[in-house]
């Protein structure tokens, strides 16, 4: 192959953002990518004949809106890219141990009447505390769209970076921005404490503080977490979002993007190595022993295995490598797949819950945060959860082409599930014991699930590391705890999405802003290189 302009390591959502972004700038660009789809984590397949099944992330909540324009993959746009996207008024059904259901939705104040039976308190706050987490995750906003300022050895562009950053907080507001400052390193139980008394409520909502992270509600940093999930996805209670056709039709239509501004998309074509000559990428190699050269490497993969598996360790400092030899992934989530012959009914909570759930709302197992600490006990000591805290979602209820007619497909997030249990690997029988906790969990609150299960698939965090090449597991690329975030994603020194080697980037979840379906990463990198190629021309 003729060399290019920049060669993309992977063909998940991050990597095809990057390439687009590249490629319409006018370089020429290749994407290789080592599986046979496009997308990474947005992954569709058909496990049962006729059941098309989200095995990787279940929800297109978090995407970013911006990134998404800009690429024409929203409004009539996105028809041209063949990109249609499914939502729901309904957001989360979260069922109590006694029996009752609370119910969240997009709409504040008719959150607040739903709250309202468990906490007359609650509900007259609810408003309050939308308003409070959302100037909050404005603030936060502002940090995620800024490269983070190098502090150590900071150059003087690094001190004007720096200064733009404290007035694009200054805009925001002084009170919001030091808001922000003081919600950052508590725990969510500090947060949630200070505005409501209800259990289920503070439960509910302390789910998102911790998914995705080997840490409890009462670990901080975790009200960090929380307002993560909130910036570009709308609030704080998101109007779930899904693909139609399946997640996987999200890397399709990104891939159409690419290869319409130019882009070349390589599929089935795994990566050995990245040249390096005089401290200085200069092309990959292929696991069949071809050889693309490009003067820019840009991986999406994580940061351990771009820099310690594809560059000669020997091109790196000693206290570099040992940085990211140090870098905690600690997996802890796992999916299972359920193929339903008939719809989930749960036990109670009336009609409205019945509806909310039939109508694509998520459902939650969070019912305190008790409860969600004594899940990860568990997983502190190297031990599933025997009682997980669950994220699932009907992805029928707002797409019944998933699944033949009549039947649905409930996909589920279980944590805590440790990537290395302390007692040995993953086996069939830990696996299968896995799968039926989750359904013994889900069953409490819906009664007839057992009998509705035609199929059921299970993926713990060591299968999603195989499956989807995640460090341990770990869904973020780098647990998203404190130490690891912002001037530290990475690792300290290295936040700007370029690496030792010139001309190597990352632009995968590993680097800011961090984890999740959201493309800021790709979008970030993309812009870091033609920023560095516009200066080496000028």
């Amino acid at each position: 192959m003729s060399g290019r302009d920049a060669v993309v390591i992977g063909a998940g959502h991050n990597g095809l953002i990057a390439a687009a972004y590249l490629a319409r700038a006018g370089l020429r660009v290749v994407v290789v990518e080592r599986g046979e789809a496009p997308g990474g984590c947005a992954a569709t397949e058909e496990l049962w004949p006729g059941y098309r099944v989200d095995t990787g992330a279940h929800s297109l909540t978090g995407i970013d809106a911006r990134v998404m324009a800009d690429l024409g993959l929203t409004g009539m746009r996105a028809r041209g890219a063949g990109l249609k996207t499914l939502s729901s008024d309904a957001c989360v059904v979260s069922p109590q141990p006694e029996g009752e259901v609370l119910l969240l939705e997009a709409d504040a104040a008719r959150t607040a009447d739903r709250i309202r039976p468990f906490s007359a308190r609650d509900a007259a706050r609810w408003p309050d505390f939308v308003a409070a987490m959302s100037r909050a995750g404005r603030a936060l906003g502002v940090l995620y769209g800024t490269l983070p300022p190098r502090l150590a050895g900071a150059s003087r562009g690094d001190l004007w970076e720096l200064l733009r950053l404290g007035v694009r907080l200054g805009r925001v507001g002084r009170r919001d921005a030091l808001e922000l400052l003081r919600l950052i390193p508590m725990t969510i139980e500090e947060l949630l404490y200070e505005w409501f008394e209800s259990e289920a409520l503070k439960g509910a909502l302390a789910a998102d503080g911790v998914r995705g992270i080997c840490q409890g509600p009462l670990a901080s940093g975790t009200g960090y977490m929380f307002l993560h999930h909130m910036v570009g996805a709308g609030g704080i209670v998101r109007r779930r979002r899904q693909v139609r056709g399946g997640m996987g039709e999200l890397g399709a239509a990104l891939q159409r993007v690419a290869t319409a501004a130019g882009a070349e998309v390589r599929l089935g074509h795994e990566v050995a190595s990245i040249r390096v000559e005089d401290g200085r990428a200069t092309g990959v190699v292929l696991a069949g022993g071809e050889e693309v050269a490009a003067p820019r490497i840009v991986s999406s993969a994580d940061p351990g295995r771009t820099l310690l598996g594809l560059v000669d360790p020997g091109e790196l400092a000693p206290e570099f490598v040992r940085a990211l030899e140090n870098i905690k992934y600690r997996g802890v989530v796992a999916k299972v797949h359920l193929a339903l012959g008939e719809p989930p009914r749960l036990r109670s909570g009336g009609g409205a819950a019945q509806a909310a759930l039939l109508a694509g709302a998520a459902i939650s197992i969070a019912p305190s945060i008790h409860y969600i600490e004594r899940a990860y006990d568990d997983a502190k000591y190297g031990r599933p959860s025997e009682r997980p805290v669950l994220d699932g979602v009907l992805t029928t209820a707002l797409d019944p082409s998933l699944a033949p007619e009549g039947h649905h497909v409930l996909s589920v997030a279980a944590q805590y599930a440790p990537f290395q249990p302390a007692d040995g690997s993953w086996d069939d029988a830990r696996r299968e014991a896995l799968g039926a906790a989750v359904v013994e969990t889900l069953a409490k609150h819906i009664p007839k699930l057992e009998g509705a299960i035609l199929h059921r698939h299970v993926r713990t965090p060591a299968d999603l590391a195989d499956r989807f090449a995640l460090p341990e597991g770990n869904i973020h690329h780098g647990e998203m705890t404190l130490d690891q975030v912002f001037f530290g994603r990475p690792v300290a020194g290295w936040a700007r999405y370029r690496t030792p080697i010139d001309g190597l980037y990352l632009c995968g979840a590993g680097t800011h802003p961090g984890g999740g379906l959201n493309g800021r990463p790709g979008a970030a990198a993309a812009a870091r290189v033609l920023r560095d190629e516009k200066r080496r021309q000028d």
